[in-house]
């Protein structure tokens, strides 16, 4: 503690590497209290000292320095994942308010976090490609919050993981992290809205798989043309028309990959599917059969 401003003469290269060192042990929680405690954190990461604001009472930890150190410790041992830990609070300091009830908010705090990392994490020397990917998670480790008992819409599902890109399972694994709340019934509740948001985006990327492969192919104007006849062969097609794209997608969302590709395979010989349909059709008989 007493040669603490020593650290001045240490490149920032070392210092970095050294914390990347410390956040991925499998439980960083004492190395980083004793960072904010013996004023080390001062020198080259002040806004994890900065983090000693409190936090409304329902929390298990009532300051948010101790709330980001368990989340750290939640996370998997992995950089990326526990840099966007210790940092999705930072923006809490600048953004405290107190209402008239005496409760505290964060407001927009996730994204005054996500600009302070980027400025933190440049100083650091940390790459680019990292920095984008941390403040990232950041910014959107609130957005699940909106999400509410289900509200949200197949589009609002789809733009949360298009926004998420790459970056999409570390978010899943820092939002489930940051809840730290000591009322169980909160905590399970939470957990659950999570798991439906988790089924809903593997649902929608399975509807997603099967219009890329539909375009990729050709099938747009196959599937328009003869949607009754795909109904009638137990393919329920819809078309869906929003202001951004359309979407062709199969209603049925327990689809499984081998009728696709058998749809495919039949489609990769459309012209003469095509022909059959058009015999059935002035014969008045539109087979029935399921594909299998």
């Amino acid at each position: 503690e007493r040669m603490a401003d020593r650290l001045s003469i240490v490149s920032v290269e070392r210092v970095r590497a050294e914390l990347d060192k410390l956040v991925v042990v499998d439980d960083p929680s004492a190395g980083l209290w004793f960072l904010a405690d013996t004023g080390l954190a001062d020198l080259f990461l002040p806004e994890l000292p900065a983090l000693r604001v409190e936090q409304d009472p329902i929390h298990r930890h009532k300051d948010v320095l101790a709330h980001s150190i368990a989340v750290v410790a939640k996370t998997q041992p992995r950089l990326k994942v526990r840099l966007a830990a210790l940092f999705h609070d930072v923006g809490k300091p600048k953004t405290r308010e107190f209402t008239e009830g005496g409760t505290v908010t964060f407001h927009h705090h996730d994204v005054v976090g996500a600009k302070l990392v980027r400025k933190r994490m440049r100083e650091l020397r940390y790459s680019n490609e990292l920095i984008d990917q941390v403040a990232k998670l950041v910014e959107l480790h609130l957005r699940f919050h909106g999400y509410g008992s289900g509200e949200w819409t197949d589009s609002a599902v789809r733009r949360y993981v298009r926004d998420a890109g790459d970056q999409l399972q570390r978010l899943h694994i820092l939002t489930r992290a940051d809840c730290t709340t000591r009322n169980q019934k909160k905590a399970l509740r939470l957990q659950r809205t999570y798991d439906e948001l988790e089924k809903r985006i593997a649902a929608n990327a399975d509807d997603h798989a099967v219009e890329t492969m539909l375009v990729e192919h050709g099938f747009e104007r196959i599937l328009l043309e003869r949607a009754a006849t795909f109904h009638a062969r137990g393919f329920a097609v819809r078309k869906r028309v929003s202001t951004a794209q359309r979407l062709f997608v199969f209603a049925n969302h327990e689809l499984q990959l081998p009728i696709l590709h058998q749809l495919v395979a039949i489609f990769d010989h459309r012209r003469n599917l095509v022909g059959r349909i058009h015999v059935h059709e002035r014969e008045g008989d539109v087979p029935q059969k399921r594909l299998a």
